[in-house]
């Protein structure tokens, strides 16, 4: 492949895209099939540490690691990289702690039709933030090259735009083709948190629905932490292997958090709270009140429990549940 010198990019890399050097860290890693059974506070005390780069599963505002970034932000983790791939309200609760410095960013200051965040967008504006640009394919695609052991994926997405002037992608002409090509670099998260439906405490997982790339994120990241909304029996892992979406031998902690990725949405279980989430936006029109907001759901609250309580509680939580599983619709059609 010959390097194309018209297509120079301009963004920093903030990880090294060395596959061998991911590789001596992976050899090291226990495969042991243990108990990684701990709570969140101890996983987020072992295994997130100021300086790491983070990544987040799961997508828009659907399963995301919601309790696992407040416990993030209580802990006051700083100066973190962060993976901006398809981010919403994980990146907001992180913005109000300041916990990065540096990002990868993709489409990640929005809640999607919900609006913008008004913190996330002050504290990417403030000038305290490294950015290196990308689309949430070309964080998908850098994930995936990790995940094989590759240095990079060559893709064809991002040419002709600013996006990859700003990126830290390399154009190069296909050495069969001739046609132009963008290579991504593999991305090794330090350090990961996926949210899912159901684990053992070994840590081998079930994911139902969409999983995006959190496979591949599984296997890009050195320490991966699972916050799961149930534990089962690993029998029931066992009685159908072709359900496991994460095993065991990537796993670091096995966290059980039942609602963990509320308000955001869980496929399956729970709806999202939209008036939870318009609730943190509105709140963020009064910085007093926005402080005291976070004050009351994130820094004084012990633990995810505690803020579900605080949210409505179960029966907030069933009124989702309904909603996710279409139950409030139930009877309409013979009323008809």
């Amino acid at each position: 492949m010959i390097a194309d010198s018209t297509a120079q990019t301009l963004g920093p890399l903030f990880m090294n895209p060395d596959p061998d050097e991911a590789r001596a860290y992976f050899r090291s890693k226990s495969r042991m099939k243990a108990n990684k059974l701990m709570s969140l506070k101890e996983a987020v005390e072992k295994f997130v540490h100021d300086g790491d780069y983070l990544a987040m599963g799961g997508f828009g505002t659907n399963r995301t690691p919601v309790a696992a970034c407040q416990e993030i932000v209580r802990q006051g983790r700083k100066n973190m990289g962060f993976a901006g791939h398809t981010s919403t309200h994980d990146f907001q609760i992180l913005a109000t702690g300041e916990v990065f410095d540096r990002v990868d960013i993709a489409s990640i200051i929005g809640l999607e039709t919900r609006g913008m965040s008004p913190c996330a967008r002050a504290y990417m504006e403030s000038g305290r933030v490294r950015i290196c640009e990308w689309t949430n394919f070309s964080l998908a695609a850098r994930l995936k090259a990790a995940a094989m052991g590759i240095p990079f994926l060559p893709t064809r997405n991002m040419l002709g735009t600013d996006t990859l002037r700003q990126s830290g992608a390399k154009v190069v002409t296909c050495p069969f083709t001739g046609k132009r090509l963008v290579l991504q670099p593999a991305l090794y998260p330090d350090v990961s948190v996926i949210h899912v439906h159901e684990a053992d405490i070994y840590g081998n997982c079930r994911i139902r629905g969409i999983t995006i790339s959190d496979d591949d994120l599984a296997g890009a990241s050195r320490k991966l932490i699972i916050t799961t909304e149930r534990l089962i029996p690993t029998e029931e892992i066992r009685s159908d292997p072709a359900l496991t979406s994460i095993p065991y031998y990537l796993v670091d902690a096995v966290c059980e958090v039942p609602y963990g990725a509320y308000p955001t949405g869980m496929p399956g279980e729970y709806y999202s709270d939209e008036a939870h989430l318009k609730e943190w936006l509105t709140a963020q029109g009064d910085p007093a009140a926005f402080a005291s907001f976070l004050k009351r759901i994130i820094h004084d609250c012990p633990d995810h429990a505690a803020y579900i309580e605080l949210a409505g509680g179960i029966g907030r939580i069933k009124e989702l549940r309904a909603r996710e599983l279409m139950l409030h619709k139930e009877g309409i059609r013979e009323e008809l």
